[in-house]
């Protein structure tokens, strides 16, 4: 087998076997397809399209091109979730011990960020002394003993698509459909969980801008995990505005910790609850989303959601008082307002803007090697659809150095765009599909 042959097939509109597959992912992983072959292929994928069993395919190779995470330890169905990312997109925070106080086993893998904000990760590290970097021997325990835990993506786990992605980023093949859905599937099926369930985003703060898009991408990642074998529901919500009303490491775990008590916003509430009854549904607690739904407020109602998040916090070396008392989070030393400077209704907030100010103040990564100010960001007062009159509050900046504070104000204001014509608030739950 040549990978010359193989890239002439695709280009001319052949479809790749299995064996062809595994062969150009192993042979690149291994050093033995060089850069420019696997260049030529992804461009001949970018513009022929692969159907479904190459999809699967494909994701198989990737995630079976390094550690297979063994699950069979754990007693129960493991549930997992995934989110392609947003502005002030905190839901694992607060989704995961409330789904484990109801009786589910989440057993998750979760990566840093790089881009507006840190990762799941990073946002845990404001708890002082916590820590991802555990054994999966530890790992297993924990979710057996407590219902929960959640580790830091190895190296060794789906190792092509770190590849793979470094290479289409700088080749313009990102943008596929095939190729975006293997991409994420690979390292979730590498994880190990039984269900997943997926939190797909659309909008100006998402990888996918049109609603079109990003249920079509949902559509295909459900199809690969259950040709997987992977119980599988997915919802797309929108990400046109930041979730919430927190954009910031600390910040975004004092919200999610709200929420846990039944104080969150409103957006973000309804979200948790959607995604939580899907993984509740799937992880067989529940009949259906309703009583799902009815479990998840009752945990929220008596505490033990609350609860769970501290048992969690504190099985994994970090100081459970936090989650009693949030104020003893990161701080930052200043806070300034940003006002509106015009009246009327709120037409829209352009999302990544919001999540390039919290960048910019040091909440997020430009380069693997950014050290996270773990205290920064913006705490959102109005959203759209809100009525502002001139010198009304827009925003909260939380920052540490003043001249990062000056041009993220300027952005800020920028960033919402104030009409007469009333605005209507979306709801933030696009669709679901099972």
């Amino acid at each position: 087998m040549r990978m010359y042959d193989l890239i002439m097939k695709k280009r001319n509109g052949g479809k790749l076997t299995k064996d062809e597959i595994y062969f150009m992912i192993n042979g690149y992983t291994q050093g033995k397809v060089p850069d420019y072959q696997m260049s030529a292929m992804m461009m001949a994928i970018y513009f022929v399209g692969m159907d479904e069993e190459e999809t699967l395919h494909l994701t198989m190779a990737m995630a079976q091109s390094g550690d297979m995470l063994d699950l069979s330890a754990i007693e129960g169905i493991k549930v997992d979730k995934h989110s392609t990312g947003g502005v002030g997109d905190k839901t694992s925070l607060t989704l995961t011990p409330m789904v484990a106080a109801c009786g589910v086993k989440i057993a998750k893998m979760s990566g840093r960020g790089l881009g507006h904000t840190g990762g799941t990760i990073d946002k845990l590290e404001s708890f002082a002394g916590f820590s991802t970097e555990i054994s999966t021997d530890q790992f297993i325990k924990n979710v057996n003993e407590i219902g929960i835990s959640i580790m830091g993506q190895t190296k060794d786990l789906a190792p092509a698509d770190k590849k793979l992605y470094a290479l289409r980023d700088v080749t313009a093949t990102v943008d596929n459909m095939s190729l975006i859905a293997s991409s994420i599937m690979s390292k979730k099926l590498a994880a190990g969980a039984d269900a997943i369930v997926l939190d797909v985003k659309a909008g100006s703060g998402a990888f996918m801008k049109q609603e079109a898009d990003a249920f079509a991408l949902a559509e295909e990642m459900l199809r690969i995990g259950k040709n997987a074998g992977r119980n599988m529901m997915a919802v797309v919500s929108d990400m046109d505005q930041p979730l919430g009303n927190a954009v910031g490491n600390a910040l975004e775990v004092k919200e999610a910790i709200a929420t846990l008590k039944g104080e969150g916003p409103e957006d973000f509430t309804k979200l948790c609850k959607a995604l939580g009854s899907c993984m509740l549904v799937l992880g067989g607690v529940a009949k259906d989303e309703k009583e799902a739904e009815s479990l998840i407020e009752q945990v929220i109602k008596n505490g033990k959601a609350l609860d769970k998040l501290a048992e969690f916090i504190k099985a994994q070396g970090g100081d459970k008082e936090m989650v009693y008392h949030p104020e003893l989070l990161p701080k930052a030393n200043m806070i300034a307002e940003v006002k509106a400077e015009a009246e009327g209704y709120i037409q829209k907030i352009v999302c990544d803007e919001v999540g390039i100010c919290s960048l910019i103040l040091g909440g997020g990564r430009e380069t693997k090697e950014s050290v996270i100010d773990l205290s920064v960001g913006i705490i959102l007062e109005k959203k759209v659809g809100d009525y502002v009159k001139p010198g009304d509050v827009l925003a909260y900046i939380h920052y540490n150095d003043e001249e990062k504070k000056d041009v993220c104000k300027k952005r800020l204001q920028e960033a919402y765009v104030i009409g007469d014509l009333t605005a209507e608030k979306k709801n933030v739950i696009l669709g679901m599909l099972k």
